[in-house]
């Protein structure tokens, strides 16, 4: 099962290429939105300015380690003559044209889609790293997709606080079940996806669902029932495992359920009829 809707046109085969791509990416992040920043600002909305401003602040921190981090391994910053191939595009088309222009944007969607720009860099760092020949591109490689799953989980935890805020006091709070039920109706409704393209994720949810019960996780049983909302909601349930966990086990054990949970559901965004 594909985690992108593209996949690279080639293999990275140094650490040199490796770091202009992953410098290449996050400044290209970082630029795009401080001009959505900057045009928020323009057009009055100080609000979703200051969404957008801290976003790309984030951004650049992240360019910044990547040039430190470029310059402890190969005693040099990354150099964008070593690109082999364009970086996949921060946006999709349909959120490039909704951050644009869009009346009807709110902070809880702009840090959604921040949400959804940093899951698909765990997917695609991922991706790196499954198809690296060498072990020290595939080492950096996961380290580029694990510091992603950080951004993934912190992004998240803003998008929290902004649905409370746009909610306000008088929410319903979600009702909790088991992880490991959430896991077996999203085996479910990944069976009966028309097509059969799911088989090898539904037998991974009903095997998630066997190693999360060990644990009790509980989770906010989405209103949506579908194949997305489930893993949608999974991700957060695991996210949370992490933040909350105070054993070493237990916290290794949920670091890799969130990275599965977040790699199938870039799989299953790959192909929206889900």
């Amino acid at each position: 099962m594909p985690f992108l809707k593209t996949e690279p046109l080639g293999v990275l085969e140094t650490l040199d290429e490796l770091f202009a791509l992953a410098h290449a990416m996050e400044s290209e992040a970082a630029a795009k939105y401080a001009e959505f920043g900057a045009a928020m600002r323009a057009q009055g909305h100080d609000d979703l300015a200051a969404v957008f401003e801290g976003i790309a602040a984030e951004e650049r921190g992240h360019v910044a380690h990547v040039d430190a981090w470029s310059e402890q391994r190969l005693g040099h910053e990354p150099n964008p003559a070593a690109l082999r191939w364009l970086a996949p595009p921060t946006f999709e088309e349909e959120d490039a044209a909704e951050m644009s222009g869009s009346n009807l944007l709110t902070p809880y969607r702009v840090l959604t889609v921040a949400t959804r720009n940093e899951e698909r860099a765990f997917a695609f760092w991922s991706y790196v790293a499954a198809n690296a020949a060498r072990p020290e591109v595939r080492q950096a490689a996961e380290t580029m997709a694990k510091e992603e799953l950080g951004h993934v989980a912190a992004f998240r935890r803003e998008r929290r606080k902004a649905f409370h805020a746009m909610r306000g006091e008088t929410a319903t709070p979600q009702a909790r079940q088991a992880a490991a039920d959430l896991e077996l109706r999203l085996a479910k409704a990944l069976d009966e996806s028309p097509g059969g393209h799911f088989v090898e994720l539904a037998a991974e949810a009903r095997a998630m669902a066997v190693e999360s019960r060990k644990f009790g996780l509980q989770a906010g049983g989405p209103k949506d029932g579908s194949a997305a909302a489930l893993a949608e909601a999974l991700v957060d349930a695991y996210l949370e495992g992490v933040d909350s966990s105070e054993d070493e086990d237990e916290l290794h054990a949920f670091q890799q359920l969130a990275e599965r949970a977040v790699r199938r559901l870039a799989a299953l965004r790959s192909r929206p009829s889900t």
